[in-house]
């Protein structure tokens, strides 16, 4: 059920719409309760992406971890992605503040960026190779079983439709670039 009577909201997929009781009309969109300023739709998303996120263990993932952890956000990413690289050059300051990141992938360009991608995860130690990878440097190939097709898979159950997309605690997403320190004050708001 929705707020508005003989309304409901359904969700497909990642996706959220909302139908009348006699399943005669649909609507697609933002549902907004403007009295308290929340959007309806993007609650359920959350509670939806939340659960999607619960099903990916940690050691599947390139994960930095800082001494203390206050918060984690989960990054989908693309390697040779610009905006991805700048976040990536985030790092130092987000341990340096306490969060969390961890990565999902999400290779967009082809076979290349896919082997790239798999080299990064076969490495000997993926976080050196990430950062090489992220700096645009070489990675020695390398090939083993990995999560990479599983990644994707998710980003797309997620409805990731570019990188880098934030994942964070509440479910909420952020699609692309966000300077670490406006992150930061909406993590600790």
């Amino acid at each position: 059920e929705s707020p508005v009577k003989g309304l409901y909201q359904v969700v497909v997929g990642s996706e959220v719409v909302y139908m009348t009781d006699d399943a005669r009309y649909m609507l697609q969109g933002e549902f907004f309760d403007l009295k308290n300023k929340v959007s309806i739709s993007e609650q359920a998303k959350s509670s939806f992406r939340l659960a999607v996120m619960n099903k990916l263990d940690e050691k599947d993932m390139v994960v930095y971890t800082p001494e203390k952890v206050e918060n984690t956000i989960t990054v989908v990413t693309d390697i040779d992605c610009p905006f991805c690289r700048r976040l990536h050059n985030e790092i130092p300051d987000y341990l340096e503040n306490n969060v969390k990141v961890r990565y999902i992938f999400m290779p967009l360009k082809g076979a290349a960026d896919m082997k790239k991608t798999v080299s990064v995860w076969c490495s000997d130690d993926q976080q050196t190779s990430l950062d090489i990878a992220k700096a645009g440097g070489d990675v020695e190939d390398a090939s083993c079983e990995n999560p990479i097709m599983d990644h994707l898979k998710l980003a797309r159950e997620l409805g990731v439709r570019g990188t880098p997309a934030i994942l964070l605690e509440s479910g909420d997403m952020l699609p692309g670039y966000v300077p670490y320190q406006k992150l930061l004050a909406q993590l600790r708001q």
